[in-house]
């Protein structure tokens, strides 16, 4: 279980870095675009909660429809690799190395 709830923080941690690392181009790129304007139109561009989870959502589009399952019952649903293995009837090494491929295709995703 303690191998488990590590996993968790570590997915949790790395989608946090990921949702960071894309505010931060955005604001970077607000800036330079927002540098022609004379006034601070910068209330109206501000990234609140929906914007981040709009983001993430987008994200999660990129990968395949396997790989969105196998993260969603991973990190939403709290199962173990071995539960999500016998729901979608394949091995656990299998779920795995999806789990793998697909948190580091986010991560070049992210990184452009």
């Amino acid at each position: 279980m303690e191998k488990q709830d590590f996993m968790v923080e570590r997915f949790r941690s790395e989608v946090y870095r990921i949702g960071w690392r894309l505010q931060y181009h955005e604001k970077k790129q607000r800036k330079q675009e927002l540098s022609l304007f004379n006034g601070t139109p910068e209330a109206s561009y501000r990234t609140d909660n929906w914007d981040s989870r709009i983001l993430v959502k987008d994200l999660l589009l990129t990968l395949p429809k396997q790989g969105r399952t196998i993260l969603y019952k991973l990190y939403v649903e709290d199962l173990i690799e071995k539960e999500v293995a016998l729901q979608l009837n394949m091995s656990q090494q299998a779920v795995n190395k999806w789990k793998r491929k697909m948190l580091q295709q986010l991560l070049q995703t992210v990184n452009f």
